[in-house]
């Protein structure tokens, strides 16, 4: 009985794991010739019931923490003018709560954790059939239960879904400033060891610190239509003329903030933030099901890949409790999966909505500051 997963993400590499754990065999297509044949992004923040609960399921708990960054929960909350909202410094012995991590570290922390040959690299899905798997090369593999981790843009979905991501409204330009600490020091003081967060009317700008020592920098324009790089003056082949054109964007901000954007070096990147429907669902099939952001993308505000850890690990839980029998292994999970994503895409649009919103940070400060006693849950967007 062959459990052939398709994507080496986080998700389908804890789905291994947690199946591997359990003595189960496992193989996991990946698009990409190896580990290292494209950069993996920034940080993450692994929540302690979900991204943090998968790491636990699949015995990895303690590596985590090695690699985990306490410091990275500091937050600092600022409008354009420069006005500071809000600022969280952590304690040293503060709990494990949402550390941030290395995506780059997680993803070879859960690699190094299964047999060499788990991962078969260089493999591009392109469609299967009747227990078929076709690759773009031309070469094919059996399959006996499918499990698309393949990301948002999900080929395996087309097997269960008609639902294809659309765009919310939200286009982001990357940048990043590398070796901050010794390149730019006043700008390390003023970003902290965690997350930085100016939030405008219709934009905002985020930068976040880097386990080697990069901060990453967000700049979001909201409301705005999918084509909109093609109209927003941004010369993204011209990585000098583009930050003039996204500082002339920000005209009106406080300067430490331009700054910021003009010594970032030349990486310029731009993101369409695109979404599935919250609370999709599809029927049951018994040899195929999906996990992470093949079925249930998200806007990036800190859900996703605590999802999709978590899904993993409870999809391998499933298999494991109900040995050979798939239909009611998927079932299970994709029950209770669709009730708790569900509700992670509620939350995360209510984020999105804040964030879009004219008056976003006093919005966000009252969201990360409740009236009530209860703080909110999960509550860091990064």
């Amino acid at each position: 009985m062959t459990i052939t997963i398709v994507g080496a993400g986080l998700g389908g590499l804890a789905l291994a794991r947690v199946l591997h754990v359990n003595g189960i065999d496992a193989v996991v297509y990946e698009r990409e010739s190896s580990r290292g044949a494209r950069g993996q992004g920034g940080m993450l923040d692994l929540h302690s019931g979900t991204g943090q609960r998968a790491m636990r399921e699949a015995g990895l708990i303690d590596q985590f923490h090695a690699i985990a960054r306490r410091e990275g929960q500091d937050l600092r909350l600022l409008e354009p003018d420069g006005t500071l909202l809000l600022q969280e410094d952590t304690p040293d012995d503060a709990p494990l709560d949402r550390p941030e991590v290395d995506r780059a570290d997680l993803r070879n922390l859960l690699l190094d954790s299964l047999p060499s040959d788990a991962v078969r690299w260089g493999h591009a899905f392109e469609t299967a059939d009747n227990g078929l798997l076709h690759f773009a090369d031309g070469s094919s593999a059996t399959y006996d239960l499918l499990v698309g981790a393949d990301g948002g843009e999900s080929r395996v979905r087309a097997l269960l879904t008609d639902a294809r991501p659309t765009h919310t409204g939200q286009n982001v330009v990357e940048l990043g400033i590398p070796d901050i600490d010794r390149t730019r020091p006043d700008l390390a003081a003023m970003v902290g060891r965690g997350n930085y967060w100016v939030l405008g009317s219709g934009q905002s700008l985020s930068a976040q610190r880097n386990g080697d020592g990069r901060v990453r920098v967000y700049l979001s324009f909201y409301d705005t239509a999918e084509d909109w790089f093609a109209t927003s003056g941004i010369p993204f082949g011209d990585p000098a003329a583009a930050r003039v054109r996204l500082i002339e964007l920000f005209t009106g901000w406080d300067p430490r903030f331009t700054a910021l954007i003009a010594a970032c070096d030349d990486t310029v990147l731009p993101r369409s933030i695109t979404t599935l429907p919250v609370g999709l669902t599809w029927p049951s099939t018994p040899d195929v099901t999906l996990l992470g952001d093949a079925a249930h993308l998200m806007p990036p505000v800190g859900q996703g890949a605590n999802m999709a850890l978590l899904d993993g690990a409870l999809l391998g839980l499933a298999l494991a409790a109900h040995p050979g029998d798939f239909p009611a292994a998927v079932e299970e999970y994709e029950r209770e999966m669709f009730e708790r994503t569900s509700a992670a895409g509620r939350q995360s649009a209510h984020v999105q909505a804040i964030l879009s919103a004219p008056d976003a940070g006093q919005k966000m400060l009252a969201f990360f500051q409740p009236s009530t006693p209860t703080a909110a849950t999960n509550r860091t967007p990064t």
